[in-house]
């Protein structure tokens, strides 16, 4: 933004820095959405909430005078900032989970979830928790509970967003291995509470064989003063059940308010947020993965953040969240069950029966 302004005097763009809590900022949107207020040009969105407010027609349609060329971004960046065959948001970082882990205790990273499981008494040898992800009430345990579902071959909405399909052999056996590893303490009792951060510091302490996680992280544990992991770890792609496994596909996008008084200069910043020189800067300074595709394969760009290539498979395997409408009501049934069914609160089985029933009546009032 700095840049930006610097640049464009006469445009001057400012910036409201939102919570660190996705369902927080999400309200934060909604709010001023429902109450038409043109204080917000353009609005971060969350790759999954593009159906959810263009439905609503909270979002200009990226189309005629606002038109964006596409062609060099991620194609899967560009499906989640479309609805109904329009484009109505700019594809401006992507993001995949990875599998940190710590290179000096395990030399060769788990292509497998049971080879990974198989690695625990290392963490146990050494007086480490093994794995943990982002399994607290939140967003996070939506994206950690799609993964393993998906790696299974299981699916939360059908194609039409709308119809569940979670209850399903294959979203057992995939929810079902976090409930085990959770009842057996390959997943520690803490880790119930962690969102991003939590893992994160853990991992970062030295306490945590296996952390699933984003790529901001990866400049964090490198940089930060007193991370005890610096040239201690690795990433790979996340562990599947022969294979790397189903990453949720993460990034925001950038999208211009219905209700924006400024929505030519709204556009000319989209295009900014696009540019080679900004996607370069997000990966270089932000350490977030970005929606240029040729930035992957960037020599410069792999050398100092050696990452890249994982992420890229990272990205090239995930799968969507789901696409639906309602997302929030479809999230809240995956968290209020999956979490219910990782503590042990619930059978997995009656989980899953329970997250269809929700998201069926979801879709029946949606």
């Amino acid at each position: 933004i700095e840049k930006w302004n610097a640049a464009h005097p006469d445009e001057k763009v400012t910036f409201k820095e939102q919570t660190d809590q996705a369902d927080q900022q999400h309200d934060d949107l909604v709010q001023h959405f429902q109450a038409k207020d043109a204080e917000y040009d353009v609005v971060s969105v969350d790759v999954v909430w593009t159906a959810e407010f263009a439905a609503k027609g909270w979002l200009q349609p990226l189309k005629d005078s606002f038109a964006l060329d596409t062609a060099p971004l991620l194609p899967a960046t560009v499906k989640t900032a479309t609805y109904n065959n329009t484009l109505y948001a700019a594809p401006v970082t992507s993001d995949g989970g990875m599998l940190y882990y710590r290179k000096d205790l395990v030399p060769n990273p788990p292509k497998t979830w049971d080879e990974m499981m198989g690695m625990c008494p290392i963490a146990e040898k050494n007086k480490m928790d093994c794995y943990a992800g982002q399994f607290a009430k939140y967003e996070g345990l939506t994206v950690n509970a799609a993964e393993a579902i998906n790696t299974d071959g299981g699916k939360i909405v059908g194609d039409d967003g709308k119809t569940p399909e979670v209850n399903s052999a294959e979203a057992a056996a995939g929810l079902g291995r976090l409930a085990d590893a959770y009842k057996n303490g390959n997943i520690p009792k803490q880790a119930i509470t962690y969102t991003e951060e939590e893992g994160r510091q853990s991992f970062q302490a030295g306490k945590l064989l296996f952390l699933r996680q984003w790529p901001y992280i990866y400049s964090l544990a490198t940089t930060e003063g007193g991370s005890k992991v610096k040239g201690k770890f690795d990433v790979a792609p996340l562990p599947g059940t022969s294979g790397a496994g189903a990453s949720s596909l993460g990034g925001h996008n950038a999208a211009i308010s219905a209700y924006s008084d400024h929505k030519a200069t709204a556009s000319d910043f989209l295009k900014f947020l696009q540019t080679e020189e900004t996607q370069r800067w997000f990966v270089t300074d932000g350490s977030n993965a970005p929606a240029m595709a040729a930035l992957y394969d960037d020599p410069a760009l792999v050398k100092e953040q050696p990452y890249l290539p994982t992420l890229k498979t990272s990205i090239l395997n995930a799968v969507p969240r789901p696409v639906t409408p309602f997302y929030p009501a479809v999230t809240k049934a995956v968290q209020d069950n999956a979490y219910a069914a990782i503590k042990g609160d619930k059978p997995v089985q009656q989980a899953l029966t329970d997250m269809q029933a929700a998201i069926t009546a979801a879709a029946s009032t949606g």
